[in-house]
């Protein structure tokens, strides 16, 4: 149970657990942002070719509303955040490149001159043609 306990501190005071909770709560207030764009800018431009509040969208089955406008509201709520997640994470990844050397391997294969086959790197016969090579 000692054990338990210390994995367990490490886990909740370790680093992954802070930088998670400081996402999600940056994600509640960026996605408030986003709502109110969407909601705000986005609908009202939507509803100016409709003549609607793109919300106001609503089937009434029997005693039920269908508020399908707010559902296409959240569909373009989603689509926005999704497309901005990937361009803050695509920017995140291309900066922690930056500075970084590209690492180059040493090559395994060389082509042979004569029946240019691929052949190892320190062969100094060509398996394919049985040339001697450099």
């Amino acid at each position: 149970m000692k054990k338990f306990i210390q994995e367990f501190k490490e886990f909740a005071i370790g680093g992954n657990v802070i930088d998670m909770a400081v996402g999600v709560v940056i994600g509640a207030a960026f996605k408030t942002i986003v709502d109110s764009f969407v909601g705000d800018i986005i609908s009202p431009i939507i509803g100016a070719f409709a003549n609607k509040d793109l919300s106001a969208y609503v089937s009434t089955i029997g005693n039920v509303e269908i508020r399908y406008g707010a559902f296409l509201t959240a569909v373009i709520n989603f689509l926005i955040m999704a497309v901005i997640i990937f361009i803050f994470v695509k920017a995140i990844t291309k900066a922690k490149d930056i500075g970084k050397k590209p690492v180059v391997e040493d090559p395994t294969e060389k082509e042979c001159p004569y029946c240019k086959q691929m052949i190892p790197i320190g062969a100094t016969k060509c398996m394919h043609c049985t040339s001697n090579v450099e």
